[in-house]
């Protein structure tokens, strides 16, 4: 069976430089699994890892589109699942690093994402409605049919909600009834799932930080080039954190001061999301980033419990 080592976290927890001492470490390659970090062009606001950075380790699904592209976790999976198979084919591990939970389900979690065609019309009508409503109102929607996808999915995720609402109408059945008929270990991976976490306010602190760091480092500057590249607030990439804020501001909307409020408290929310997608999953061994010195202590660490759990 082929082995996937998994290291996650919230936004800002410092998966980055552990994952590249791992890899170095476990003779592996990265895997990205970050709904950002895919788009060309997207560096600062994505936090993107840089060449330097890599110290030649290899990195995957970085900088494979064009910000005017649609991207969805279907179409994740099976790149995600060439690249695994490849990658272990090559004696090597393949490890899958990031904070998109979604993206790391869709491969350890044996979804189905073709069971249920699609209704264009019906879906057209939803987008129509959350444009006039709210996307509040689309996400009660399910509360009635679904309510386990109702209190998985945020108002913001309107594409996941709309499809959860398109596969009722189509079939009758939730889209929790279909993934619950998969059996969750029925996957072709030994997984070795890691979760980087650390004390609340530190966190919040950290993510802070970073926010004015892209600030520094030309936020702004790469937001006006994309705009200036045709990129507008419609497009998926760039209705993420750190994007939409900045058009808003260089839109004359609202001030640079509100921007990084928002870009700042955005951040913390998906953080918190984020932690709770990842406490669902039994299989997770957290590692607690307050109890140890340096990052090199906790790759030794997570070395250490992927050695044990190897030979098992």
């Amino acid at each position: 069976m082929k082995k996937l080592l998994i290291l996650a976290g919230p936004t800002a927890v410092g998966k980055t430089d552990i994952s590249i001492n791992l890899a170095q470490k476990l003779n592996g390659e990265i895997i990205s699994a970050d709904s950002m970090q895919i788009y060309k062009h997207m560096d600062i606001g994505s936090a993107k890892v840089t060449k330097s950075e890599m110290q030649n380790i290899p990195h995957h699904l970085i900088d494979i589109l064009e910000p005017n592209l649609s991207f969805d976790v279907s179409q994740y999976k099976i790149l995600a699942e060439n690249l695994i198979n490849n990658i272990t084919s090559e004696g090597k591990l393949p490890m899958l690093v990031g904070g998109t939970g979604l993206y790391i389900n869709s491969l350890i979690y044996n979804y189905n994402f073709t069971d249920a065609s699609t209704d264009l019309r019906y879906r057209n009508y939803l987008q129509n409605l959350a444009s006039d409503k709210g996307k509040e109102y689309v996400h009660n929607l399910l509360k009635d049919i679904d309510i386990e996808s109702y209190n998985k999915l945020y108002p913001n995720d309107l594409k996941r909600v709309i499809r959860a609402l398109e596969v009722y109408k189509l079939t009758g059945k939730t889209i929790s009834d279909f993934n619950k008929k998969n059996n969750i270990y029925d996957i072709p991976y030994k997984i070795y799932y890691f979760v980087l976490t650390m004390n609340r306010e530190k966190l919040y602190d950290r993510i802070n930080k970073r926010v004015d760091i892209m600030i520094e480092k030309g936020l702004i500057d790469e937001v006006k080039e994309l705009k200036k590249m045709g990129f507008t607030s419609e497009m998926q990439s760039m209705k993420g954190i750190g994007y939409k804020e900045i058009l808003y501001y260089l839109n004359g909307e609202i001030s640079l001061n509100q921007a990084i409020y928002m870009i700042k408290k955005g951040s913390r929310n998906y953080a918190k999301r984020q932690l709770t997608w990842f406490r669902k999953d039994k299989r997770v061994n957290w590692i607690d980033k307050d109890k140890f010195s340096t990052d090199d202590e906790i790759a030794d660490h997570i070395c250490e419990k992927f050695n044990q759990s190897n030979n098992l």
